[in-house]
């Protein structure tokens, strides 16, 4: 009984086929109820013969699929002719009306087929996609463990080649430590979102705490838009750690965000760091800083002042859920 309840279930729901058995049985059900509410009607109009079989018809297409909804119809169509409550007869009118019903109810299961068509193709890109969806997080996992791996490889690796130049290897190892430090933000945050002042010193942490203030509310920031905004900070402190604030001894850097409505406003700010005299052609790291906040109704304005770069990134925080 149990089996024969799921079996309905499922094929009421559409998410498998139900049997022929199971089918008929259905179709059944519903000519019986429509004959007894036919029944109950004719005490008010005998002359209604058909009209209660077109929703059994519906029904039985529905479930059943296009063969079990004309069987109905047929069956329907007889038993409107056969059947009679009350003192009427079968006359030529009611043969006409016959027609007219397996007419009606040739455009109905034709409609329900189609839905029923359309509803198992969307089923199946549905769980076609789910299916690629899981490959894709099980791809990734892998090659972030692998990057995790080949990462500490090299680290350990220039460790060894390094360990007799301590001042080369200071300056290497905060590098590498960001960059790991950086997957692993990427890693945890992908699902759940983080605050954006953890984000910050999770980025900018290696290259000293008295390197940067930063001024601004607790903020948490939605998956999507913390990992965007975590590749943007990672892209503005490598290239400060290159050729900005970080790269000078006095370098100083101020990072300070607002939030007007649904809007995110925040300010990068480099000083003291060396003089920029010749910006370079566009490489992929700036093309990121341009586009990576599109998705959020934003845009990324980068001066180079001789003060150092300043950089304002503006966006569209989502609503949450």
């Amino acid at each position: 009984m149990v089996k024969l309840v799921d079996e309905f279930r499922k094929g009421w729901q559409g998410v498998a086929p139900p049997s022929l058995g199971l089918s008929l049985v259905f179709a059944a059900a519903c000519i019986a109820l429509a004959t007894l509410a036919r029944w109950g009607l004719a005490h008010v109009r005998p002359d209604v013969y058909f009209t209660p079989y077109f929703p059994a018809v519906f029904f039985a297409t529905a479930f059943g699929g296009f063969r079990i909804g004309i069987l109905t119809a047929i069956v329907g169509g007889v038993l409107g002719v056969v059947l009679n409550f009350g003192d009427t007869v079968a006359d030529h009118a009611r043969f006409a009306l016959m027609a007219l019903y397996w007419a009606v109810c040739a455009l109905t299961i034709w409609g329900v087929e189609h839905y029923r068509t359309m509803l198992v193709e969307q089923r199946r890109i549905a769980k076609r996609l789910i299916e690629e969806e899981d490959y894709r997080k099980l791809l990734v996992d892998e090659l972030q463990h692998r990057l995790k791996n080949k990462l500490s490889t090299v680290h350990a690796v220039l460790h060894q080649v390094l360990h007799e130049q301590p001042q080369v290897w200071s300056r290497i190892d905060p590098r590498l430590r960001s960059l790991a430090a950086t997957d692993d933000l990427i890693s945890r945050i992908d699902n759940t979102g983080c605050d954006i002042r953890d984000l910050l010193i999770s980025e900018l942490g290696p290259y000293g705490h008295v390197r940067f203030t930063l001024n601004g509310d607790r903020l948490f920031l939605p998956a999507k838009l913390a990992v965007t905004l975590s590749l943007m900070f990672h892209e503005l402190a490598t290239n400060a750690g290159k050729y900005g604030a970080f790269s000078s001894p006095r370098g100083l850097l101020q990072v300070s965000w607002t939030v007007n409505d649904d809007r995110l406003t925040i300010t990068w700010d480099e000083t003291e760091g060396p003089t920029v005299d010749k910006v370079s052609a566009p490489g992929f790291g700036t093309k990121l800083l341009k586009s990576a906040l599109s998705a959020f109704d934003g845009k990324t304005e980068i001066s180079y002042l001789k003060t150092g770069l300043h950089c304002i990134m503006q966006c569209r925080i989502p609503q949450k859920g």
